[in-house]
């Protein structure tokens, strides 16, 4: 059991000496707010497509098909779960304060976290699940997310929903995976090359961010230790929960919870600052969720790892 733990804690020690390594070079001024802004979008518009790209280049199985469809509807009814519970638990909050909780409770890292994570204690079958919660997410995020930050249904947020590179990547992925298309070396050498760069570029960005937060004042928010206190440790405990007892795939099992256990999504203050919300609010609790998530995540990934390999 002490394995399991130590195995995903030091995983997830490698991610923060490289978001110490970004913290750092914001520090002496090396990554500047443009810097930051430009490594998020390679990494959603390059880097990010081509990790579920690189993740379905395997030979066809009936049963991975089977299980990328579980993987799904696991990543759907988290998150559909995740936006009742905010909407019952902030909807008399003021709109700045509450959009931002909501967010924090809904949207995980899954994307510049979770990946490297899955990859590294899973290998390319943890991406490969992972890539459906990816999808899943975005489609959640150019939806429900777009509508309650800015407060309006707005008609580019459907179109927002389908052509993003989180779901253009993965049907990409799953036609080649489904047709056994093998992409030739000229091209699958640059994709994994891109791919590469997942874990360490967005590290840096997260410590790009963590320099620029005020931890104290959200070490002080009751709401903020609330909504961390759900994004890092229940939900991903119930989502474990419910997994288990109907004896899912141990791999989707644990990629699933992996995803919905990593820290607030980097785009809460992304979108935040965009609808003039409390920026201030999101950039401490992405910051401090990230910090806290040092210990949570080997606790509740290492408790998964270990009731799995035990059921």
């Amino acid at each position: 059991m002490l394995s399991s733990f130590t195995d995903v804690g030091t995983q997830v020690l490698v991610l923060f000496i490289l978001i110490g390594v970004g913290a750092l070079l914001t520090k002496v001024g090396l990554i500047t707010d443009k810097g930051s802004r430009t490594m998020t979008d390679v990494v959603l518009y390059a880097v990010t497509p081509c990790v579920i790209v690189n993740a379905f280049q395997r030979e066809y199985q009936p049963e991975m098909l089977t299980g990328l469809l579980i993987a799904l509807l696991a990543a759907f009814l988290s998150l559909g779960f995740s936006v009742i519970l905010a909407e019952i638990l902030y909807r008399k909050k003021d709109i700045s304060r509450g959009v931002v909780l909501k967010f924090a409770v809904v949207f995980s890292n899954c994307g510049f976290m979770a990946l490297p994570l899955q990859k590294a204690i899973l290998g390319e079958d943890g991406v490969f699940y992972g890539a459906a919660f990816v999808a899943m997410f975005n489609i959640f995020m150019w939806t429900y997310g777009l509508i309650a930050m800015s407060g309006k249904t707005e008609l580019k947020a459907a179109l927002k929903a389908v052509v993003n590179p989180g779901i253009i990547g993965t049907v990409i992925g799953v036609v080649f995976f489904v047709l056994s298309v093998k992409l030739p070396t000229v091209i699958l050498s640059p994709v994994s090359m891109l791919a590469s760069l997942n874990t360490p570029v967005p590290m840096l960005v997260i410590g790009y961010h963590l320099m620029h937060s005020d931890l104290r004042k959200v070490l002080k928010d009751k709401d903020a230790y609330i909504a961390m206190a759900l994004r890092l440790i229940v939900l991903p405990l119930a989502v474990m929960g419910v997994m288990l007892m109907m004896k899912i795939d141990m791999t989707i099992t644990t990629a699933t919870v992996i995803a919905v256990s990593s820290p607030v999504a980097a785009f809460t203050t992304m979108m935040a600052t965009k609808y003039g919300r409390d920026t201030e609010l999101s950039a401490g609790i992405v910051s401090a969720s990230a910090l806290f998530s040092l210990l949570t995540m080997p606790l509740v990934v290492g408790l998964t790892q270990y009731l799995v390999s035990i059921k």
